[in-house]
């Protein structure tokens, strides 16, 4: 295998979003369980995000939402994907998250963004051409606060004086990640204030792929106008994944699922273009794939799509499995599974002792096997000591 980095971690990211028709109650306890068994695998983080309408996303808090999951888990990292900082209070904000760090004794991780449904924008009066600008003013208070130091500013929309938090984080290094779609903006805050990058590889189904080399190139030159420098281990992609037992079970688990999500979603609640020009209809998940938009197969299918991936961002540390409802729960639970067990090891190092040791056993079976004959024949003869 090569890749362009060495290593490559897995998590979730459930933004949430389930097809309106279920108890809302029964949605946020399947996730809960879904949670549950990623900690159980062994993956490495999930990340849950904010929304305010459209009825497919009902997590209004995910600091609520991850303090529950927290009681739940042992070792899974817990992410808000995020808050978006236009509708809050910065200092409100960094406060719940300090709260949330310290009762998950550092298992945080603070997903911040400007807000990506101009409905919620809306209803709280948030014009969408301010909320870029006002991500970067919350961010110039709440990485000082973060960092202990007493902050006073006053803008159009928060006033602080003489603020600080009565709780420093704590994680030592309390880690804050921006999430990026197609706007290199984002990627810039990365580079300019030292957060993670969480992109978001096909933000739009049937819509063009998102050159993530160009935007890894914006952040890297922000944060070196700012004296910094990027690592590509804390930069987070977030694909549809789906791995089955066979490309054609893959497909076939997630074909109405992504039909429902693409078009119920995408096209009929927000009012986006969701086309696949030449593409029959049923077809769209086997174009989604070739084009690297979303990775379904088998498991050499998937591994073989990351090493893509990998050799077309020039290496990132983290994989997030976008987790909208594609795949019936059971299938579900069974792909993250077969992720778990086959695909994830292939690139986080796990499997390079037991590899090394069967091409060594391999290498030299010829000589321990004519070891083991030559006793044998002497223990046979009565030769043997």
């Amino acid at each position: 295998m090569t890749t362009a980095t060495t290593s490559i971690g897995f998590g979730a990211f459930i933004s949430p979003l389930h097809p309106p028709g279920e108890a809302p109650d029964l949605q946020m306890w399947r996730d809960l369980d879904l949670i549950s068994w990623l900690d159980d695998l062994g993956l490495d983080e999930v990340w849950v995000g904010e929304h305010h309408s459209g009825g497919w996303g009902t997590i209004a808090s995910p600091e609520v939402f991850l303090a529950a999951a927290a009681e739940r888990t042992r070792r899974i990292r817990l992410g808000t994907g995020v808050v978006s900082l236009p509708y809050h209070h910065p200092f409100h904000a960094a406060s719940r998250l300090v709260q949330l760090d310290h009762m998950t004794r550092g298992r945080v991780l603070f997903g911040v963004g400007s807000g990506s449904s101009p409905a919620d924008a809306h209803m709280i009066g948030v014009e969408p051409s301010d909320t870029r600008r006002m991500t970067g003013e919350a961010l110039d208070v709440i990485m000082p606060l973060l960092r202990g130091e007493v902050v006073t500013r006053s803008t159009d929309w928060f006033t602080l004086r003489d603020a600080r938090l009565h709780l420093t984080p704590y994680s030592p290094g309390f880690e804050v990640a921006i999430s990026s779609a197609s706007s290199p903006v984002s990627m810039r805050f990365a580079g300019a204030y030292g957060l993670s990058p969480l992109s978001f590889g096909a933000p739009v189904p049937g819509a063009p792929l998102i050159d993530l080399a160009a935007q890894w190139a914006h952040a890297e030159k922000a944060a070196r106008d700012a004296g910094r420098a990027m690592d590509r281990r804390d930069w987070r992609i977030v694909l549809p994944v789906h791995v089955a037992e066979t490309t054609k079970q893959a497909y076939a688990d997630v074909r109405e699922g992504f039909q429902r999500f693409a078009y119920g979603y995408f096209r009929d609640t927000l009012g986006l273009p969701v086309e696949f020009p030449g593409v029959p209809s049923g077809e769209e998940i086997a174009a989604m794939a070739e084009s690297g938009a979303a990775i379904v197969g088998s498991v050499e299918d998937c591994v073989a799509a990351v090493e893509r991936l990998a050799e077309r961002t020039g290496g990132f540390g983290r994989l997030l499995v976008a987790v909208n409802d594609w795949a019936p729960r059971e299938q579900t639970r069974r792909s993250f599974e077969l992720l778990a067990r086959y695909v994830a090891p292939r690139f986080d190092g796990r499997l390079r002792s037991v590899e090394g040791s069967a091409r060594w056993v391999q290498e030299n079976r010829s000589a321990f096997v004519g070891k083991a004959v030559a006793a044998f024949q002497r223990a046979a003869s009565g030769t043997a000591v």
